[in-house]
């Protein structure tokens, strides 16, 4: 039993301690968040910070990128020799490794620890890490489900295609440091999928260079929305804290200073004691993909609307044909 003496950061610690033992919190649940701490204990929020710190210190607790803070697994000792060493083998260490430590984590020498053998061993697979690094885009996007159905409409299929590719880069951020939009690789895995959109946005009939940027337009709004992703992962390595835990530190105590907040009205509005935002603001990243998402296809939807109307139309002009351009020249 703690002693009455105890700092109440390590009375929270202990009792935390006690409920991971008891498996009342099983390897791979969420922990109480900072703020779920400090009302169920009445303590202040950095007294629930430092209790969360003591787990992290004593490896009962990990901060997992895109699971926030969860109970660690348990460590078991692994039987018999090491699997035989494939091709599929490799890259599938390689994404493990990026999914968890990210892209610059991935090396020749720690795919090779991660396989239990040398690191000349991968050689035979592998040319360099280059190549890794593009078997591992290639088979990620390759595994992912880009199937649409091509008798639903263009918004449809669009959606779907969408959902996919913002799932497969949620759960794997660093897919788009290997193939940055504006050097594209031509990985036939990409490709396929970039088929795919295409040919849902074909029914638009839109001229052809718009089509294309549009498609391209697609991918980069998902892609660079999934890139918060990464950035939130290197901010939980960097300070331990996950994005709600930060914000609670950050900003619960200006949101109640009254002299703070007398100077911003809308805020007040939202987040004073009597808006509707009182209980502050998590931000959900699937919930802004969707509005995204949903707001980005209003748009599209408008931009064909206005090529269709012809002459006297708002926006773009339509492009020329080749005999047309050919015609202009010689004026």
């Amino acid at each position: 039993m703690a002693e009455p003496t105890e700092p109440p950061y390590a009375r929270i610690a202990a009792e935390l301690s006690r409920r991971i033992a008891d498996r009342e919190l099983a390897p791979g649940d969420r922990v109480p968040s900072t703020r779920q701490v400090a009302q169920e204990f009445g303590v202040a929020l950095a007294t629930a910070t430092k209790a969360l710190d003591v787990l992290r210190a004593e490896g009962l607790v990990i901060t997992r990128p895109r699971s926030g803070t969860v109970v660690a697994a348990r460590r078991t000792a692994r039987t018999g020799g090491p699997a035989e060493l494939t091709r599929d083998g490799v890259v599938a260490e390689a994404v493990a490794i990026a999914d968890i430590e990210g892209l610059e984590a991935v090396s020749m020498r720690a795919v090779a620890g991660r396989c239990g053998v040398a690191p000349m061993s991968l050689y035979r697979f592998v040319e360099d890490r280059h190549e890794l690094l593009l078997l591992m885009a290639d088979t990620t996007y390759g595994a992912a489900k880009f199937d649409v159905d091509d008798t639903a409409s263009w918004r449809s299929q669009v959606e779907s295609i969408a959902r996919e590719l913002w799932r497969l880069h949620r759960a794997h951020p660093w897919l788009g440091g290997v193939s940055p939009l504006t050097r594209p690789l031509p990985l036939p895995s990409i490709i396929r999928m970039g088929d795919k959109l295409l040919g849902a946005l074909a029914a638009l009939g839109l001229p052809p260079l718009l089509h294309f940027n549009v498609h391209v337009l697609v991918y980069s709004h998902v892609v660079s929305l999934a890139s918060t992703v990464e950035l939130e992962d290197e901010a939980v390595s960097e300070t331990g804290l996950t994005a709600d835990e930060w914000t609670d530190l950050q900003w619960v105590q200006r949101i109640g200073d009254d002299a703070f907040m007398a100077e911003l009205p809308h805020f007040a509005r939202l987040f004073g004691a009597l808006g509707p935002m009182a209980d502050g603001y998590d931000m959900d990243l699937d919930e802004i993909f969707a509005l995204d998402l949903a707001v980005f296809l209003d748009g599209v939807e408008a931009l064909a609307a206005r090529h269709r109307k012809g002459p006297g139309r708002t926006g773009p002009a339509p492009e020329k044909t080749g005999g047309e351009q050919r015609e202009d020249a010689h004026e």
